[in-house]
């Protein structure tokens, strides 16, 4: 459904309360209760409430029922429901985090990772726990100027949304230097928040923790509000989420982009300076948001193809039913949960599938899937056959010495 005024004016203020009393409520209430959401739902056998039960709940009056139960720390927000429902029920973007919320907060115990997770970026603005001084510290190993706002705030074309996983995390650095580097190279006009910036709080939404989305929405709408610029472009995948979905309803009306759709409408000025060739044979994983969310399966692709010497193979599922890496909707942080109830995780499922393809790159287009699937390939074993590289890496290693 296309993201309109009216559409963003109906959602702002839907709760479980006034549902039915909206188009979206209404549309849920259309259920066939066929089962399709919990059959695609990767963890769906685990789930004591999948969607089609929440809904038939809902008519009966007795959705209360499922605010007691843990089940849906099992959903990890893959849009698998929701893309394949035959009734268009839009189920991961309105009913599920609703019902999230409500569970939530009355949840007698949250998962400990998870709960560490919340209080750092609560305390923090970082799930990692680190001090928003070193949010800028990889600034300082990389090859090119990059400009901060708070210390030069003049108005810039670009302004990078660097998000946490590619500000702290080493294998998120790579990201950002390779992002960097390609911004220059196309001469792009960019300045980043710097230490102001905060985690954009999508996947704390999605995991029931709304009260914690808002105070990250405000501080960032704060910083969006105070400089000048044209497009907000962000490497985060669930960034990208929350500020083309859920951002407007408090005064988001920024043209966005991805990195991946950024550089995929300039691949014509980046082609002819993508002069090494790479000669590997690589497999992309669609990411859940990127993909089945907002349908940028082609642009990552061409990307890919534009690289010299690259070939793509594809996993068995792919695009619309692409697996999940398992790292949305806070299950990033609920690895040893789903452990102690015997779940396989989601990144191995996937690896074996990457692996599977004889691909020498597993190419991802969201921060969290690197360090998902590195710490899979290490577990199974796969180390010395797979690397896993964002595609703006390999874009950036195949730049040369330009």
């Amino acid at each position: 459904m296309p993201i309109t005024e009216e559409r963003i004016a109906n959602e702002c203020d839907i709760t479980l309360e006034n549902l039915s009393a909206t188009p979206e409520g209404r549309q849920v209430l259309t259920c066939i209760q066929c089962g399709t959401c919990a059959g695609t739902c990767p963890y769906g056998d685990y789930m004591d409430y999948p969607p089609r039960r929440i809904i038939a709940l809902l008519r009966i009056g007795f959705i209360e029922e499922v605010f007691h139960s843990d089940s849906l720390l099992n959903c990890v927000a893959c849009y698998s429901c929701m893309a394949q429902c035959p009734r268009g029920i839009r189920l991961t973007e309105v009913l599920l985090p609703l019902v999230k919320e409500e569970m939530f907060a009355k949840l007698p115990q949250v998962p400990a990772e998870l709960q560490t997770a919340l209080q750092n970026t609560l305390r923090y603005g970082n799930p990692q726990g680190l001090s928003p001084r070193k949010r800028t510290d990889w600034i300082k190993t990389t090859e090119v100027p990059i400009r901060i706002l708070s210390e030069d705030p003049r108005p810039v074309d670009v302004l990078w949304f660097v998000e946490c996983q590619n500000s702290y995390h080493p294998r998120g650095q790579d990201n950002s230097r390779a992002v960097a580097k390609l911004f220059h190279t196309l001469g792009v006009d960019f300045a980043i928040l710097g230490n102001d910036e905060k985690c954009a709080g999508e996947c704390a939404r999605l995991v029931g923790e709304s009260g914690l989305f808002d105070t990250l929405r405000e501080r960032n709408m704060g910083y969006f509000q105070k400089y000048k610029f044209n497009q907000i472009v962000t490497g985060g995948a669930h960034a990208y989420d929350a500020f083309k979905f859920i951002y407007p309803c408090h005064g988001f009306n920024y043209p966005l982009e991805h990195t991946t759709t950024f550089f995929a409408k300039k691949l014509d000025a980046l082609k002819p300076k993508l002069t090494k060739k790479l000669n590997y044979l690589v497999t992309y994983h669609d990411s859940c948001c990127l993909g089945r969310h907002n349908e940028f399966y082609e642009e990552p692709r061409n990307l890919l193809r534009a690289i010299p010497g690259t070939k793509l193979a594809e996993m068995v599922h792919n695009r619309i039913i692409s697996r999940c890496c398992g790292g949305g909707g806070g299950g990033m942080w609920l690895d040893t949960y789903y452990k102690s109830k015997g779940m396989e995780r989601l990144s191995e499922q996937r690896i074996k599938e990457a692996i599977a393809t004889g691909a020498d790159v597993l190419a991802v287009s969201c921060p969290y899937e690197i360090s998902r699937f590195e710490d899979a390939l290490k577990v199974m074993g796969y180390e010395n056959k797979m690397v896993v590289r964002d595609i703006v890496e390999l874009l950036a290693e195949s730049l040369g010495d330009n």
